[in-house]
């Protein structure tokens, strides 16, 4: 089976079955440290889960990562999708490049129709809800830095299925690079 997948723009409430958008627009914010600087303040709520069928009692722990993506060509030949049951997972660019965001529902191994991509601005992040399946990062133009926040401790937190279908993104004509 072949599919081509076109990404959507990135915005909350297409994004909201599968984590939330992490942005300032719209965001609560207000002045801190004497008017230098602006808080936009709980953009996402990280998670981090105990494992149920964990021997050790270690707390797990929220971390904060540093991730490099290489640019992916259009159409880009999707490959596999993971998911982390035990935690969210949030990405945020660091650079000034648009990005493609693929998902598909929490659950059992989604359907290829059941999957979802979205185009991301720069200044766009995502936070995947806990268990969501999602692509590996899909960088766009140059190679990204992104600042990634996630799960740390025991049990197993990253499950992966390769993809058995040709299944392809693309842009819409009018928003490609």
């Amino acid at each position: 089976m072949s599919i081509t997948l076109e990404a959507a723009p990135l915005t909350a409430a297409g994004f909201a079955p599968f984590g939330t958008v992490i942005q300032t627009d719209g965001a609560r914010h207000y002045p801190i440290n004497a008017g230098t600087t602006e808080r936009y303040h709980r953009l996402a709520v990280a998670e981090a889960l105990a494992a149920n069928d964990s021997p050790d009692s270690t707390t797990p722990e929220v971390i904060i990562s540093l991730f490099e993506a290489r640019p992916y060509a259009l159409p880009a030949a999707l490959w596999m999708l993971e998911r982390h049951p035990l935690g969210s997972q949030a990405f945020m660019p660091l650079g000034n490049h648009p990005w493609i965001v693929v998902v598909g529902p929490a659950g059992e191994t989604p359907a290829p129709a059941a999957l979802r991509a979205f185009v991301a601005r720069p200044d766009q992040g995502v936070n995947y809800a806990t268990g969501v399946w999602h692509h590996p990062l899909i960088a766009l133009e140059a190679p990204s830095q992104f600042l990634v926040v996630d799960r740390d401790g025991p049990g197993e937190n990253c499950d992966e299925v390769p993809l058995a279908d040709d299944i392809r993104v693309t842009l819409p004509e009018h928003s490609r690079p």
